[in-house]
């Protein structure tokens, strides 16, 4: 099937795949993408009304929130607005799952310092991280921290509050970060679960705290995992394109949500297409009326990860790059594909180039001037 990629960026090594048709855009959000898709829409799809997948939060929440102006020239599905805005927020996520006895950490979500008192009635350690992706929190902190009391926590908080008046504090998980599972689905109209897949993590970049460097096929905890998610999304009127991330907690043995994904494409889910789970083209039949294709499990396991970040992981970590893959398992990179180089050798060479400049623009060491003492 035709396949177009669009993005701001003509430059990113994704725009050079075989796999897809290149169209650079303005802007992956707000007013102007919706122009641009509507122009598209309009002159190169016209009458096609192509199948709309999307890839980053603040997209989803744009085609969310003017669904209106794009359904008679796109296909997609995606919740309620209301319930959008909800589980793309943490706190509204934390809300719904309470409301739904749903398996989750406590959580205290702070806007002013008066909040801060509220800490106190958390067991830590916690993970401190804004309510939702902020660009001026992200130039300034991390994507997650973890703090070890209420004190450290209201520290920490209190900078974060002159950047972003939306924080959240959780208790901690306790676990390794192959601990953390996820599950993703797709689920109709009517919000029956038509494709699943179960995955854990082997290693996070940074450790602990960061997004998946290598994950594999969880086909133990499958049958646990893929019920409480169903039962959720179906509670919550999850439609489309959706993901649950859990940990198990080494203490109880029991899974704890920790985010979803919704309305999007998630990072993980090529390794569900390589284990046989094609979400997107399950996606794809629904949109179309077609019949959906029989799911082909994969007769060895197949693991995934982006190198560099599992390799800094492992090292970090005291850890050889090959440990932790399960025995049987195939490992297949994020990039690299024979078939398709060109993203691959496209993103080397910017890291060499990163590499070249970092190391030729640290300052030299001034030279002695004549006639003053060694």
């Amino acid at each position: 099937m035709p396949v177009w990629l669009l993005d701001e960026d003509a430059r990113r090594p994704e725009m050079r795949t075989h796999a897809a048709r290149a169209l650079q855009i303005r802007g992956l959000h707000g007013e102007i993408l919706i122009e641009e898709l509507e122009h598209l829409g309009r002159q190169r799809f016209a009458g096609v009304r192509p199948v709309l997948f999307l890839t980053q939060e603040e997209t989803v929440k744009t085609i969310s929130r003017h669904r209106d102006r794009l359904a008679p020239l796109y296909r997609f599905s995606l919740p309620r607005k209301d319930i959008v805005d909800a589980l793309q927020h943490k706190h509204g996520f934390q809300c719904l799952a309470e409301q739904h006895d749903a398996p989750i950490p406590k959580l205290v979500h702070v806007t002013t310092q008066l909040d801060l008192a509220a800490l106190g009635g958390l067991r830590f350690p916690a993970v401190v991280k804004p309510g939702e992706r902020n660009a001026g929190y992200s130039r300034q902190f991390k994507k997650a921290y973890r703090v070890e009391s209420a004190e450290e926590a209201g520290n920490l908080v209190r900078r974060i509050l002159a950047a972003m008046p939306d924080v959240v504090v959780q208790e901690w998980i306790e676990g390794p970060d192959s601990n953390i599972h996820f599950c993703l689905q797709y689920l109709d109209q009517q919000g029956n679960v038509v494709a699943s897949f179960t995955g854990r993590k082997i290693r996070s970049w940074p450790p602990a705290v960061g997004g998946t460097a290598s994950c594999t096929a969880a086909p133990e905890a499958h049958a646990e995992l893929s019920a409480i998610t169903e039962r959720f999304f179906q509670a919550a009127g999850v439609v489309g394109m959706a993901g649950m991330e859990y940990k198990r907690d080494s203490r109880t043995g029991a899974f704890r949500m920790v985010e979803p994904t919704i309305g999007r494409t998630d990072y993980q889910e090529e390794v569900a297409t390589l284990n046989g789970a094609n979400l997107p083209r399950v996606a794809y039949s629904c949109e179309l009326g077609l019949p959906i294709p029989m799911a082909v499990p994969s007769t060895r396991s197949i693991s995934w990860r982006v190198r560099s970040d599992d390799t800094r992981s492992a090292m970090l970590q005291g850890q050889s790059p090959a440990q932790g893959w399960p025995d049987d398992s195939r490992v297949v990179d994020a990039l690299w594909r024979w078939t398709d180089p060109a993203p691959f050798l496209l993103q080397s060479m910017w890291r060499v180039g990163r590499a070249l400049r970092k190391r030729f623009s640290r300052p030299l060491m001034p030279s002695r001037v004549e006639g003053s003492r060694p």
